[in-house]
């Protein structure tokens, strides 16, 4: 459904109302028809679902004062939404979250919540993507990836030079767990999700990093690149 924030007079409206969806640019505010998308039943989606489905079974198999811990924990894991207002997630949207997180990494899910502590962060990172020969590396001012956190990277497939945005085609390729060396040489990860690169086409490269220990996320970077 669609977030409002009212004003004196309505000053922003988020998400999908009726037939329409309302969001935001550089150029301001804009409302655009809904799309319903195709569902091609994709090993991806199929995987997803998987995933949330193993997270809810897990929930339910806790004890209630594990569940009871979860929910008190919230409070520690506060976020900004898309108006800068602070929101708290439900013990079991958390829960979820970081069992998705712990999988991702290949870890044992917590049964208690983490405690407080900062998110992990990637520093600025670079991609050096070519068709010839064929290239896939990730570089960061870093020599290795810190030892306390896992880099999740994901990326896009070959996609269309003008295109800005690609946030919905990024899927996993990778995860270099702490002290990987870097520069690494990802092409091996690429080709085997999407095949070779082309040159003259744009590929996006996303990476978070995961707290090894307590599976908390912090904030992704990005980039996108022309395949020379």
């Amino acid at each position: 459904m669609a977030k409002i924030k009212f004003s004196m007079i309505v000053s922003d409206m988020r998400n999908k109302l009726n037939g329409s969806v309302f969001s935001k640019n550089r150029a301001g505010s804009y409302v655009r028809n809904k799309v319903t998308p195709v569902n091609p039943q994709t090993s991806f989606q199929t995987a997803v679902r998987a995933a949330l489905t193993a997270a809810s079974q897990s929930w339910r198999a806790l004890t209630q004062a594990q569940r009871d811990a979860w929910n008190t924990a919230v409070a520690n894991f506060t976020k900004t939404d898309i108006f800068g207002d602070i929101k708290t997630p439900s013990g079991i949207n958390l829960y979820n979250a970081l069992y998705l997180n712990a999988s991702t990494l290949g870890g044992v899910p917590l049964t208690s919540p983490p405690p407080l502590s900062s998110s992990p962060e990637v520093p600025d990172v670079a991609l050096t993507a070519d068709s010839a020969p064929q290239t896939f590396t990730i570089t960061s001012g870093l020599g290795a990836v810190p030892a306390g956190a896992d880099w999740v990277v994901f990326a896009t497939s070959n996609q269309s030079a003008g295109r800005e945005f690609v946030k919905n085609q990024y899927r996993v390729i990778t995860v270099l767990a702490g002290g990987t060396a870097l520069p690494y040489a990802g092409i091996a990860d690429y080709t085997a999700k999407f095949g070779a690169l082309v040159a003259g086409a744009k590929v996006g490269m996303m990476v978070k990093a995961i707290d090894n220990t307590t599976f908390v996320a912090g904030p992704s970077t990005s980039v996108l690149e022309i395949v020379l």
